[in-house]
C-alpha cells in the first residue's frame, strides 16, 4: 500500500528494481558456477569476484558524471539493454558450447560495469518521481526491493537453476531484464535534467562533464562529512569479518556447510525488515541518533561475536547487522538526495559508493591478515575501536548531515 501511494512512475521504477536486482542475485550465484565447470584454477575462480567488485571501483565516479550529464531515465534503460545483450551472447555460447573463462570474465566486468550506472542513475532518478518529504519512504522500499532480489530470493534460485541447466539462470536472467528495461522505458520524462537544459559547449554543460565537482562541494559542506565517514567505517568493519564468515560459520560453530545460507538467508530477513522501518526510525528519532543506532548494533554484533562460539548469536548478529546497514543505506541516500543541488546528485552519491567499495576491499584484506595471525575472532574485535571511534565522531558533530544550508547548495549551481 506505502509504494502504491507513492504513484505510478515510482512503482515501475521500484517493479524495474526488484527484477533487476533478483538478476543480480541470480547471477551471483550462477557466475562462480559456471566457472567451476570451466576451471579447477582457484585463482582463476576467484578472479570471477575480482571482475564483479573492480567496476565500482574503477568506474563508479565516471557513472556519478554520467548521470549528472544525461537523462537519467534514458542512462538506466541503456545499463540494462547492454547486460541483456550481454547475457544473451553468452547465453548462445553456452548452448553452443563456445563458453570460455575469458568470455565470462567480460560478461562478468561488463556486468558490473552496468550494475555500477544503473545504480547511480536509478538513485538520481528517485526524486524526480516523489516529493521531498516522501523521499526516506521511497528509498527504504527501494533498499526492501534490492535486498529481496539479490540477496534473498536470486542467489537460492540461481543455485537451483543451474543445477536444472547451465543456461537456465542466465536465460532467465535475460526475461528479468527485458522486462525491467521495458518498465523503465514507460516512465514518463517527468523532470528535464540540468545536464539536457544546457546546451552543447556552455561553461555550465563543461563543468558537469568534471568529476572533481562532487568533491568541491564535499570539501565545502563539512556538515555532511559524517556520512561518508560512517560509510566507510562500516564498510571496514562489516568486509572484515564477513569475508571469512563461511570460515567462522565451519571452524568456530562447527556447523556443516550448508547453514552459511541459512545464516545469509537470515541476514536477509534482517536487512528486509531495515529497509522496511527505516524511514519511521528515522522520523521519530533523527538522523544522528539513526547512525548512532546503527554504529551501536554493529559495535555490539561484533563483540558478540568475537568473544563468543554461539549459533543463535551468530543468527541474531546476522539480522541486526543487515538491518543496520539496510536502514543505514535508506538514511544514506535520503541524505544525499535532500543535500546535493540536483546537477551534483550523481557524483556524491557516486563518492560515497566509490568509497564503500574501497572501504570493502579494505576491510577484507585487514580481516584476513588478522585471521590469519590471531584466529577467526580477531576480525570481529578488529572493528570495535573503529566503530566506537566513529560512534564518538559523530555525536560530538554539532549540526546533523540532514542538508548543508541553503548557502552551500547555492555556491555550486
Amino acid at each position: 500500500m506505502a509504494t502504491l501511494a507513492l504513484g505510478a512512475p515510482y512503482r515501475r521504477l521500484w517493479s524495474a528494481t526488484l527484477l533487476s536486482n533478483l538478476g543480480d542475485g541470480i547471477r551471483a550465484a550462477a557466475f562462480p558456477l559456471l566457472a567451476v565447470t570451466l576451471t579447477h584454477s582457484p585463482i582463476l575462480i576467484a578472479g570471477v569476484a575480482v571482475a564483479t567488485q573492480l567496476p565500482g571501483l574503477l568506474l563508479g565516479l565516471t557513472a556519478g558524471s554520467l548521470a549528472d550529464r544525461f537523462d537519467r531515465r534514458r542512462l538506466v534503460v541503456v545499463a540494462d539493454a547492454v547486460r541483456l545483450a550481454f547475457l544473451v551472447g553468452l547465453v548462445g555460447l553456452i548452448v553452443s558450447g563456445w563458453v570460455t573463462m575469458t568470455v565470462l570474465y567480460v560478461v562478468v566486468f561488463v556486468s558490473g560495469i552496468t550494475d555500477v550506472v544503473r545504480a547511480t542513475a536509478a538513485s538520481t532518478l528517485v526524486p524526480s518521481l516523489v516529493s521531498r518529504d516522501q523521499l526516506d519512504r521511497a528509498n527504504g522500499r527501494m533498499v526492501t526491493a534490492e535486498i529481496a532480489g539479490s540477496e534473498f530470493v536470486g542467489p537460492p534460485l540461481g543455485g537451483y537453476l543451474f543445477g536444472v541447466a547451465l543456461v537456465l539462470p542466465f536465460a532467465i536472467n535475460g526475461g528479468t531484464l527485458a522486462l525491467a528495461v521495458a518498465l523503465v522505458a514507460s516512465i514518463p520524462a517527468l523532470v528535464e535534467t540540468t545536464a539536457t537544459a544546457a546546451g552543447p559547449g556552455t561553461p555550465a554543460r563543461r563543468e558537469r562533464s568534471r568529476i572533481s565537482g562532487g568533491v568541491r562541494w564535499l570539501r565545502r559542506n563539512r556538515s555532511f562529512w559524517p556520512v561518508p565517514a560512517t560509510s566507510v567505517v562500516l564498510a571496514v568493519t562489516d568486509s572484515a569479518w564477513f569475508t571469512l564468515l563461511v570460515l567462522y560459520v565451519h571452524d568456530v560453530l562447527h556447523l556443516p556447510f550448508a547453514w552459511y545460507g541459512i545464516l545469509l538467508a537470515v541476514g536477509a530477513v534482517g536487512g528486509l525488515a531495515g529497509g522496511f522501518f527505516a524511514a519511521t526510525l528515522t522520523r521519530k528519532v533523527g538522523a544522528k541518533a539513526t547512525t548512532l543506532v546503527c554504529l551501536g548494533l554493529t559495535a555490539a554484533g561484533q563483540l558478540a561475536l568475537g568473544t563468543t562460539s554461539s549459533v543463535f548469536a551468530t543468527a541474531v548478529v546476522m539480522a541486526t547487522s543487515s538491518m543496520a546497514f539496510a536502514i543505514w543505506t535508506v538514511q544514506v541516500r535520503t541524505t544525499i538526495q535532500r543535500a546535493a543541488p540536483a546537477q551534483l546528485l550523481g557524483r556524491v552519491i557516486s563518492i560515497n559508493r566509490v568509497l564503500i567499495t574501497a572501504g570493502s576491499l579494505i576491510g577484507a584484506s585487514l580481516g584476513g591478515v588478522a585471521a590469519s595471525g590471531l584466529g577467526l575472532h580477531a576480525p570481529f574485535l578488529l572493528g570495535l575501536p573503529i566503530l566506537i571511534f566513529a560512534g564518538l565522531f559523530v555525536a560530538a558533530s554539532r549540526t546533523t548531515p540532514d542538508a548543508p544550508s541553503t548557502g552551500a547548495n547555492a555556491t555550486t549551481r
